[in-house]
């Protein structure tokens, strides 16, 4: 399989990758344990991985608002109904530790709609789902709708950052035929 193993545009290693993106990525793989495969691809490209990893941090570490747990929900959600394999796998790795919960990242990836959430989650699903598929088809009532459901302005402009980002993760790892590394598909399944 050669570079495929990967990306089918290869990819770089941690030790050939810039400098300050070898401190990045390091300071993820030794949390996790290894080095995410959309990194070790997106480094073929160190400007856009750059641009890639601040907006991401900005909308997925961030302590305000939705929980990182609920970012997760919206990342697999579209994710799903974006059918890419790599970012339901390894969001749905976080989103099982995040949750605590074993099964949720795939009643979520296969199913959104039937899946039981809470009234704030199928609210963020949904929101999620509609701007992912036909995002010029929301109004004003399907704000109204999350925000009866206890969203916040600020959270609803997340929804749809997120989704739009993932969007883009999504095709990137379609294009590159993103394989999602081995250690991803336990993570939050079995005790540690």
């Amino acid at each position: 399989m050669g570079d495929h193993a990967v990306s089918r545009f290869g990819h770089v290693e941690l030790e050939d990758m810039p400098e300050d993106l070898r401190e990045r990525i390091g300071a993820i793989a030794e949390k996790s344990g290894f080095v995410p495969n959309v990194f070790r691809a997106l480094a073929k490209r160190p400007r856009e991985l750059r641009a890639f990893l601040d907006y991401h941090d900005a909308l997925m570490d961030s302590d305000d608002g939705l929980s990182k747990a609920e970012r997760e929900l919206i990342v697999v959600a579209t994710s799903g109904a974006n059918h890419c394999t790599y970012c339901v796998v390894a969001h749905g790795a976080i989103l099982r530790i995040r949750a605590k919960d074993a099964e949720i990242a795939d009643r979520v990836a296969t199913n959104p709609y039937a899946v039981e959430l809470s009234r704030r989650e199928r609210a963020i699903v949904d929101l999620a789902l509609l701007i992912a598929a036909d995002s010029a088809a929301l109004t004003d009532a399907e704000l109204d709708d999350a925000r009866a459901a206890g969203l916040t302005d600020d959270e609803i402009w997340d929804v749809g950052a997120i989704t739009a980002l993932f969007a883009l993760s999504n095709r990137m790892a379609h294009l590159t035929a993103l394989r999602p590394n081995p250690e991803f598909f336990l993570m939050g399944r079995l005790p540690r």
